[in-house]
């Protein structure tokens, strides 16, 4: 079972939260609040921050300006996961990735369900890796991004997690870059 082993020490991760909205702005962009508060609680680092339109080249132009950035290890999007036509994030993110991590959305798929039972079902969540970052597409609700930190990233994103966390293979992620 996972736990947390306190005879590491704790490493702070880069992390920039965009919020996908053609409505929000930042005095009432709740879900990228709620991120922000939970990463730093957590004692990370608020890296960068924005609001990009639901568009998928604007959405994916924000994504590898920060994968680019090299103060920027993670990126958690929030919003733009549905199944409406103007819900292109999923579809963003793709377009960045080099590789996907298939397993988040099965995962986020399992504790929302637990929280709201078969409408998990119209969540698209999605992550993946690219130029050595992580990134996350969200659904769009605060409480979507509560559990996906809560249940999933808060232990993923901390070193001391036990057996194995996306920290610790950082210098691994670009390992096919090097030349021997």
């Amino acid at each position: 079972m996972s736990r947390i082993d306190e005879t590491r020490d704790f490493i702070p991760v880069r992390i920039a939260v965009l919020t996908v909205s053609d409505t929000r702005s930042p005095a009432d962009d709740r879900s990228g609040d709620t991120l922000v508060e939970r990463l730093t609680a957590a004692g990370h680092v608020l890296a960068a921050r924005d609001i990009v339109r639901d568009d998928r080249a604007a959405i994916a132009a924000q994504l590898r300006a920060w994968v680019a950035d090299p103060g920027i290890d993670v990126i958690l999007s929030t919003g733009g996961t549905g199944l409406t036509g103007r819900d292109v994030s999923v579809e963003a993110h793709r377009d960045v990735y080099e590789k996907e991590i298939e397993a988040f959305a099965t995962v986020f798929t399992m504790v929302s369900m637990q929280k709201i039972g078969t409408s998990a079902v119209q969540s698209r969540a999605t992550g993946g890796v690219a130029g050595g970052t992580y990134l996350f597409a969200l659904p769009g609700s605060p409480g979507a991004c509560r559990d996906a930190w809560d249940e999933i990233l808060r232990w993923q994103l901390d070193y001391r997690h036990r057996p194995c966390n996306f920290v610790e293979i950082f210098p691994r992620l670009e390992e096919h870059r090097r030349r021997k």
